[in-house]
């Protein structure tokens, strides 16, 4: 594995635990939003750096979510709270929920310097053409390390993923064929993808497209052509991904992996993060 796509699986759990810790979903739940499944605040969550934008930018940032399932979520959300207290419930609960995780490494060397190392790559990333990329690097920095990391990390995942939603439009792929080609390499069940909203219908509609391509056989699992193009997706998405390391110099981001350990460790260890993810972190 080479060492971008490394830290990309070691920054990704260190900026989602913000979509499943409980003091996240605590401060969202007082906010006014139902915490029933973690939908209704997902959207918003990840959202509010834009500003007060609607349903159509949403759906087509977020890609692979069908439409309606985000037009429910964010038809009131700005109502239900507007931009700015959304970007302070996400930055209060990582901070709460991490203060919690870190325990008496909250302040540790190896925080300090991941929180410096992951923020020379975030401000290296280049910008254009990646709006939520772009929208997250423009809120100002906080002050404490722990936070500074976590916001540098959702800078350079949101960063990799605008560039992987780039190298899916060039391989051909809509947003519900995304998804089953890459369930089909065995990137996850296809249970697991059902969480992006789309119904069984349109599943294998999309399934039926991929059929005509040659990229997906009859059982449902990918082609020779089809693993190529999944193949070639992914080292798109590497390539694009890789500016902000290059920047950072060989170096500093093996220095980098291995600051991150325990902050990785400790959103893993959480126990909060799905064993089994969309992203296909450790099956591609």
């Amino acid at each position: 594995m080479t060492l971008d796509r490394r830290l990309w699986h070691l920054l990704e759990p260190v900026h989602a635990l913000v979509y499943y810790a409980p003091e996240v979903t605590a401060a969202t739940r007082a906010l006014g939003h139902a915490s029933d499944t973690r939908w209704p605040a997902y959207f918003p969550l990840r959202a509010a750096p834009l500003g007060p934008v609607g349903p159509g930018p949403v759906t087509a940032l977020f890609y692979s979510f069908e439409p309606g399932m985000v037009g429910r979520h964010m038809a009131a959300a700005w109502d239900t709270a507007p931009p700015e207290r959304m970007l302070d419930a996400r930055l209060g609960g990582i901070d709460a929920a991490y203060r919690r995780l870190l325990g008496s490494g909250l302040g540790g060397a190896r925080v300090a310097e991941a929180a410096g190392l992951a923020r020379r790559a975030a401000e290296a990333a280049p910008l254009a053409g990646r709006a939520l990329a772009a929208a997250n690097a423009g809120l100002p920095w906080p002050d404490e390390p722990h936070l500074v990391l976590w916001q540098a990390a959702t800078i350079l995942r949101e960063h990799r993923g605008d560039g992987h939603v780039a190298a899916l439009l060039a391989a051909g792929l809509g947003p519900a064929e995304s998804l089953v080609s890459f369930a089909s390499v065995g990137a996850a069940r296809p249970e697991v993808f059902a969480s992006r909203g789309w119904s069984p219908a349109e599943w294998a509609a999309a399934g039926e497209g991929l059929r005509s391509r040659g990229l997906l056989a009859p059982d449902g699992t990918a082609t020779e052509a089809g693993r190529a193009l999944r193949a070639d997706v992914e080292r798109r998405t590497d390539d694009l991904a890789r500016a902000p390391y290059d920047a950072l110099g060989a170096d500093a981001a093996e220095r980098l992996a291995t600051a991150l350990e325990p902050v990785w460790i400790a959103a893993v260890g959480s126990g909060l993060l799905p064993a089994e993810n969309t992203l296909g972190i450790g099956k591609v």
